[in-house]
């Protein structure tokens, strides 16, 4: 690939990405061997990650020095967070110092890969046909991949069992909106708190909305169909009639998993990644899927990381690149990584067994990342974040009682057409 029109190309993304990575989901290094050659049969690969919080001495460290003994080579990692790992990508793709591994946030794949600063696995001679399709996608471009998922991470809905008993609801019960609403309405009034969740006006707020608005069958093409005004009525509506608190408006995922920790509440719409959590709680919980407009599991948004390999000017590194990223997504280099973290569910129907093997709890969590989707996928790659902001902003206008659901959305098409018309 020609350096100098990969650049240009780095330079005309680069602004474009940052709506996106601000709220949704690493740093310095050359992709050459530690004296400068291109020796691809030993020497130093360097490898970026969003996990900062893992420090040198972490399991998560050690996973990923380990992968580097298994390919014969030593691996420098260097982390950041989100935004920065992002941006410092694109810079190094325009500096000629990419690293060979990235660990990106799913959303983000489509937009390095768009600026051509990505290899394809066809180009890595990775093999993807046991990944799961629906996770794949959201690393996919008119029909290439740029990437592997190491694992996924997904929605669903936390109860308090102690709550739901007091109120006589059977959480199998509730398959639909239904039913959903007609628990949370018994649980309020028996003094209890609904259903909590974010709406706040990032990305985390579409995140939690996606949902309720695919299960409901809208598309991200259509922001203002029916089934997508059915969905932002349903929120609307719950919260004008006390089933959810006023504090979504501004409520993180995280500030959700705090307000549901109280006890105050029966559910809370939050993610794998509570899982050690929930089991901490005061009280027993348990877990559903959110449950589609009519029944049946609703698709809910896949989060987590791919493996992606930056374009090296020397090719012949990749074939280390690709033990390195074997090492991580293989059925058993899945598991572990889901063992390390505690919320990553392997890509793969092999991985994805073994893990229930070992803990056959996970099964719910399972089922909602077989049920996933990649808010990307569809083709949507670097509209999405542009699509996302109107959705979003959508659910705060109604939210707030600013505007209806429909005129809301419709307003928010109206603007998605004009930002993605470029």
């Amino acid at each position: 690939m020609n350096i100098r029109s990969r650049s240009t190309r780095v330079a005309l993304v680069a602004g474009a990405t940052l709506s996106l990575l601000a709220t949704a989901a690493c740093g310095g290094g050359s992709g050459s061997g530690t004296d400068g050659s291109a020796d691809a049969a030993g020497g130093t690969y360097t490898w970026w990650d969003p996990y900062p919080q893992h420090d040198a001495s972490s399991d998560w460290a050690m996973r990923v020095e380990a992968c580097g003994d298994e390919a014969g080579v030593t691996i420098e990692r260097t982390a950041y967070d989100t935004t920065a790992l992002t941006n410092q990508a694109l810079l190094s793709a325009q500096e000629g110092t990419s690293p060979d591994v990235i660990l990106l946030d799913n959303p983000a794949v489509s937009t390095l890969a768009e600026t051509g600063i990505l290899t394809t696995t066809d180009e890595l001679g990775l093999d993807t046909s046991s990944i799961d399709p629906n996770l794949l996608g959201a690393g996919e471009i008119d029909g290439s991949a740029y990437g592997v998922p190491i694992g996924a991470n997904t929605l669903a809905l936390y109860y308090n069992a102690d709550t739901l008993a007091a109120a006589g609801v059977d959480p199998a019960s509730i398959t639909d909106w239904a039913s959903l609403t007609a628990a949370l309405e018994a649980v309020t009034a028996q003094g209890s708190g609904g259903i909590t969740f974010s709406a706040i006006g990032t990305e985390e707020g579409s995140f939690q909305f996606l949902p309720w608005f695919w299960g409901a069958g809208a598309d991200l093409t259509d922001l203002d169909s029916p089934e997508a005004v059915a969905a932002l009525q349903l929120w609307t509506d719950w919260l004008g009639q006390g089933l959810a608190p006023n504090t979504v408006i501004n409520n993180s995922q995280n500030t959700v998993w705090e307000e549901f920790l109280t006890g105050d509440f029966a559910f809370a719409e939050n993610g794998t990644w509570q899982v050690n959590s929930a089991l901490d709680a005061d009280f027993e919980t348990g877990i559903i899927q959110i449950p589609g407009q009519d029944g049946g599991v609703a698709p809910t948004p896949t989060g987590g990381e791919f493996a992606v390999a930056p374009v090296q000017d020397d090719t012949s590194r990749y074939d280390v690149t690709s033990q390195v990223i074997d090492c991580m997504t293989s059925t058993d280099g899945a598991v572990e990584t889901a063992n390390t973290f505690a919320y990553y569910i392997p890509p793969t129907e092999d991985g994805q067994e073994a893990l229930l093997t070992e803990d056959a709890a996970l099964e719910p969590w399972v089922e909602a990342v077989r049920s996933a989707r990649g808010r990307t996928s569809d083709n949507l790659g670097t509209d999405y974040p542009l699509i996302s902001e109107q959705l979003w902003t959508a659910v705060q206008l109604s939210l707030s009682g600013s505007l209806s659901p429909q005129e809301a959305l419709a307003q928010a098409q109206t603007d998605a057409e004009a930002a993605t018309a470029g």
